[in-house]
């Protein structure tokens, strides 16, 4: 018997930080990140299928990364079950909030239940860096200090935040921004305990700003109002803090006619966060 779709949040995710501190050996490179889950994202509806067939419905192909994630995740546990997919999509798609990741996560999170695999945190996480290098942090479900490609995690506390997110419409590539060649590979670690608020920057920001004017512009016009604003991930989104909500709805009605933008409250804890066992 097969079931109806039942929907479940995929939070996006902020880099308050990106640090580039090398290249390695495998051309990866090495970073030191600060990760905070946001209230904002988008919804993956999941049904188990008695047949053992996966299928996705919508508009991103039969191998994006929810259905290689249901892939992954039957191999490594031989399940007689299947699943249906479907994905409402309000995270950009290469704006650096890791909508594609989280899409992921929340799949192996809800097929662990769904198909009673009671599968762990981190044999999760080891599945999910198979998919990506940001999938860890949302099956990991907390903020956190992410270290190496993003897959070392050490939960971090950050007090209430809000933050305007403003969204240029442009796709970028993060495997460009990462081979440019006037990259700056050679930042060092940062000693976080406690990690404050503006602390550090995005070693990646002067790349896509060269490359992109219209994030240049939304970050220029953002920071006249919050000097601390910067871009997240490999962008394109570029965001600012706030300690009260008002603030951030405020600047958000001040926003020019041709920016768009939202406002979202830091998560401590995934919605999902106790679907890992």
């Amino acid at each position: 018997m097969n079931r109806p779709l039942e929907w479940f949040p995929a939070p996006g995710k902020l880099n308050l930080l990106l640090h580039v501190l090398g290249r390695r050996a495998d051309g990866m490179h090495e970073l030191q990140t600060v990760f905070r889950l946001i209230d904002y994202g988008d919804r993956v509806g999941i049904a188990a299928r008695d047949d053992g067939e996966i299928r996705f419905s919508g508009a991103f192909g039969e191998e994006n990364l929810c259905v290689k994630a249901a892939k992954i995740l039957r191999d490594k546990s031989s399940s007689r079950f299947g699943c249906d997919i479907a994905l409402e999509k309000t995270l950009p798609v290469g704006g650096g909030l890791g909508g594609g990741s989280s899409d992921a996560a929340t799949v192996l999170l809800v097929l662990n239940r769904l198909w009673n695999l009671k599968l762990g945190r981190t044999e999760l996480m080891a599945l999910g860096l198979r998919l990506g290098a940001d999938v860890p942090v949302f099956l990991y479900g907390r903020s956190a200090l992410g270290e190496g490609v993003g897959e070392r995690l050490k939960g971090v506390d950050l007090g209430p935040a809000w933050y305007l997110v403003l969204t240029p419409q442009v796709s970028v590539s993060t495997k460009e921004i990462f081979s440019d060649a006037a990259l700056t590979r050679n930042t060092k670690p940062l000693t976080m305990a406690p990690f404050l608020s503006g602390q550090g920057r995005n070693d990646l920001e002067p790349i896509v700003l060269r490359r992109y004017p219209e994030i240049a512009e939304h970050l220029a016009w953002l920071r006249k109002h919050s000097p601390q604003a910067r871009m997240t991930g490999s962008g394109a989104c570029v965001f600012a803090e706030f300690s009260r909500q008002d603030e951030a709805v405020a600047l958000h009605g001040q926003l020019p006619p041709a920016m768009r933008g939202f406002v979202a409250q830091g998560l401590e804890l995934h919605p999902l966060h106790d679907w890992a066992n």
